[in-house]
């Protein structure tokens, strides 16, 4: 018997695919592009990505003994930022890709906090935690990756204490038509070249930039948190609208 799911399709980039093959792709992309991710993301935007995870830790306010699930997680950026600023919290590190926890586990902030830190590999629809387990669910530059968003909104609302807060930090829409068209034509013609140059992998990178496109704005994605069960959504743009930070909580 069909689960009313195996003919469902959903976008990878621009490119139509079965929802079941989508995983395994995203899986492929970040498996390919693992050791040389920190690179490029300091290249392809010269840098202020760190900026802008800044802004997420200043909104969020880590406090002292709190548990973070930082999901997509990567190489660690924003749970090591998180331990930075909350004495006695922990963390633990989900990615659906190996390779990246790998090369998380290689920096040197890993081995200093090893003791508060924990990598898991796994998936943002079908997370391996009790319910009410986490006082704060991160994830940054990673929602627009899962097969079924609504089904990560639902796991984070899940997983979260109440009281508890989710934030997300994404790529998302620049409200103004020209300087949108301006930030395509960058994004489409050079970071690409840029994957092809230093990571050796065109293709990747011409998926991340177009799974960019395809992922919803600002308001959209806001009403998206809300049906999840989250209360006072807000989000605030970053860099004329490049990026966006999304916060609500489970009350």
């Amino acid at each position: 018997m069909s689960d009313g799911r195996d003919d469902t399709t959903t976008h990878f980039g621009y490119q139509t695919v079965p929802e079941s093959e989508k995983a395994g792709r995203v899986h492929g992309v970040f498996s390919s592009v693992a050791s040389k991710y920190d690179v490029m993301n300091d290249v392809m935007s010269v840098g202020i990505h760190r900026l802008w995870k800044d802004a997420m830790m200043d909104w969020l306010a880590p406090r002292p003994g709190q548990r973070l699930l930082d999901v997509a997680g990567g190489t660690g950026d924003i749970a090591f930022r998180f331990l930075g600023r909350a004495p006695g919290a922990s963390a633990v590190v989900l990615d659906l890709t190996e390779p990246m926890l790998v090369e998380g586990r290689k920096r040197a902030e890993a081995e200093a906090l090893g003791d508060k830190l924990d990598w898991v590999v796994g998936d943002a629809m079908a997370l391996p935690f009790d319910d009410n387990s986490f006082d704060t669910y991160t994830i940054s530059f990673g929602i627009r990756n899962v097969t079924r968003i609504p089904d990560a909104l639902s796991e984070a609302f899940r997983v979260l204490k109440p009281g508890g807060r989710l934030m997300v930090l994404e790529f998302s829409q620049i409200p103004n038509d020209m300087m949108q068209r301006i930030y395509d034509l960058y994004s489409f013609n050079i970071i690409p070249r840029m994957g092809q140059v230093i990571a050796g992998d065109r293709d990747s990178y011409q998926y991340l930039v177009e799974s960019i496109r395809r992922f919803p704005d600002q308001e959209t994605f806001a009403n998206m948190i809300g049906d999840a069960g989250f209360e006072q959504v807000r989000y605030r743009n970053l860099s004329m609208g490049i990026a966006a930070l999304h916060s609500g909580w489970k009350l």
